[in-house]
């Protein structure tokens, strides 16, 4: 697939000034102006985040409600079940909240929904099996009645079940970042920064935090309300450690790296890095990670791991493995999870084999501008993922859907300019249930209205979406001389890491490039390329990933790239990796 190549403007004057009075290279200084950053105490502060820069937890819409009703719950010695998600944010949010309460005197417990059975988030099933297991509980004395929940990463758009709840005696705090339905659901306080987004609290500081962040912000809150009242341990709580969790959730979630997000992981990946926590180092070891984590080995390594148990039945072992108290303990929790992530690889391949094989039969580029696909006994756990692998291949909004019976569950993927949750919000009266971000989205829909979906989407798209979009953009940071790529340039442009969501990695191009020598393929079935490039100055060595089976540059051309450090046998160069390249 070739890319739309999307040059960054240069505004040498600019960067020049901004380059001079903050001391930093101008190309660096021109990185930040595309991202949206021109004034030095902006700069200053995404380039040096620090942790007291975080704002008032209590600035988030009825944060104040959810904290005093969390505090009447432990002066009642009222039970709190924290009901979690099964992904990496619904679980890393769960064990977080799990070991505060727990350790500020909290009598909490938790239940994390079956994928299979009961669906995505606070579903009717998913509810009444939670308070069924902990009724069970109450019959044997070992605990009260179910007063309260905590609905963490889930509960935005449950109207019904949460009315349900209210009437069988039960307050729900909702803590969410998911889009909120229309009414919203009636609980004790709906803590979720898209009520600033939509205008209907009063404005916030940063508006897109993942679950686990703002489970960080409740246990600010409820540690800074403990203190003014006197909470035994509150004074001596120390947050900090729990940042180690907060960096999973976030990067795992795909949220924008930005704001305090930003600040949030910058903190939390050196924790993760010195972590004592006796699941994150087994997970480590059973993932083979190196010795220092990115936000690249959180995103494929230890999230996959995290995610596969829920994928497949019950996230319960991800939430254990979090909480466990020793290796012991914890390493075989790791292992299981490693098994789970292998077999969750292999159903996903069989069913992205199928999909694409499926589409490529029937795929008309000028008509299709949306993919919907579903099978029976296609499994529901790894749709997600099998959607976003057809996205990849096609560039398409993409919604896969299995299942059995007569409701079928499925996920979707989205492309830049066509928001999938608004877009399902208008194929309401086709689904049964669903919900999500502009990227990414769930839903459950009857088999026999799947044609009718997929007609209605590609309607939409056709409208939203001009051809030029279902081209991939690449969006290039500026125009680079090779002899601009060193290892002290590269040490520069580190500090715009962790990339991600909202803050891309830094990516160049350079003109009239050619071979310096004859390239190379490698891996096992030849499957990358290896080349030594040269503009004439300087000759760098470049790798195109997964590019064996593309067209190969000839003659003079422009390369796209990202440039990267690369070690081996203690020696440090200037690698750069192929992103696209175009004839001169």
């Amino acid at each position: 697939m070739k890319f739309r190549w999307s040059p960054a403007p240069p505004q040498p004057l600019l960067a020049g000034q901004l380059a001079a009075q903050l001391k930093i290279p101008p190309l660096l200084a021109q990185c930040l102006l595309n991202r949206g950053f021109s004034e030095p105490s902006a700069i200053d502060n995404f380039l040096s985040p620090r942790l007291k820069n975080l704002a008032d937890p209590f600035l988030l819409p009825n944060m104040a409600v959810a904290v005093e009703r969390l505090l009447h719950a432990r002066d009642q010695n009222e039970s709190l079940i924290i009901f979690g998600d099964y992904d990496v944010d619904g679980v890393t949010s769960t064990a977080l909240l799990v070991e505060v309460l727990r350790s500020l005197g909290w009598k909490v417990d938790f239940y994390l929904p079956n994928r299979m059975d009961e669906g995505y988030g606070l579903s009717a099933d998913g509810v009444e099996n939670c308070l069924k297991k902990f009724s069970a509980a109450e019959d044997s004395g070992a605990t009260r009645p179910v007063k309260l929940l905590l609905a963490v990463d889930c509960g935005s758009t449950a109207v019904e079940t949460i009315s349900l709840l209210r009437s069988r005696g039960v307050d729900v705090i909702v803590l969410d970042h998911h889009q909120v339905s229309s009414p919203a659901p009636e609980a004790v306080a709906l803590v979720n920064p898209q009520l600033s987004a939509l205008n209907l609290q009063p404005s916030t500081t940063f508006t897109e935090l993942c679950s686990v962040g703002l489970a960080f912000k409740l246990a600010h809150a409820l540690v800074k309300r403990g203190r003014e009242i006197g909470l035994p341990g509150a004074a001596e709580f120390d947050l900090r450690p729990l940042l180690d969790l907060v960096a999973l959730g976030t990067i795992a979630d795909l949220v924008p790296l930005t704001g305090e997000n930003r600040i949030l992981i910058s903190a939390g990946l050196q924790r993760l890095n010195t972590t004592q926590r006796p699941g994150l180092i087994a997970l480590k070891q059973v993932a083979q990670c190196p010795p220092t984590l990115g936000a690249y080995e959180i995103g494929f390594q230890l999230a996959p791991r995290l995610n596969a148990a829920g994928r497949l039945e019950t996230a319960e072992d991800s939430l254990r493995l979090l909480l466990a108290r020793d290796l012991a303990e914890a390493m075989p929790l790791a292992q299981n999870l490693d098994s789970r992530n292998r077999e969750r690889q292999k159903i996903e391949r069989g069913i992205v084999e199928e999909v694409i094989g499926a589409v490529q039969a029937k795929f008309n580029p000028q008509t299709d501008f949306v993919i919907v696909e579903g099978q029976l006994l296609w499994h529901i756990g790894v749709v997600g993922i099998v959607a976003s692998r057809v996205l990849q291949q096609f560039y398409r909004p993409t919604i896969i859907l299995g299942g059995e019976g007569d409701e079928w569950r499925g996920s979707g993927r989205s492309i830049a300019g066509f928001d999938l949750a608004a877009a399902l919000r208008e194929c309401g009266d086709l689904l049964v249930r669903h919900g999500g971000h502009a990227m990414a989205a769930g839903l459950s829909v009857q088999p026999d209205k799947i044609d009718l979906l997929r007609q209605r989407l590609n309607e939409l798209a056709r409208r939203a979406l001009k051809p030029e979009d279902l081209q991939p953009l690449l969006r290039l940071d500026a125009e680079v001389g090779l002899d601009e790529m060193s290892l002290e340039m590269l040490g520069e442009l580190a500090r715009l890491k962790p990339a991600g969501q909202g803050n891309s990695p830094v990516q160049f191009w350079a003109h009239g490039i050619t071979h310096q020598r004859p390239l190379q393929r490698m891996g096992r079935e030849k499957q990358h390329v290896k080349l030594w490039v040269t503009d004439g100055a300087v000759t760098h060595e470049a790798v195109w990933w997964n590019g064996g089976d593309k067209s190969l540059p000839v003659g003079k051309f422009d390369l796209a790239f990202a440039p990267q450090v690369n070690e081996f046998n203690g020696r440090r160069t200037v690698q750069l990796k192929v992103l696209d390249w175009r004839a001169v």
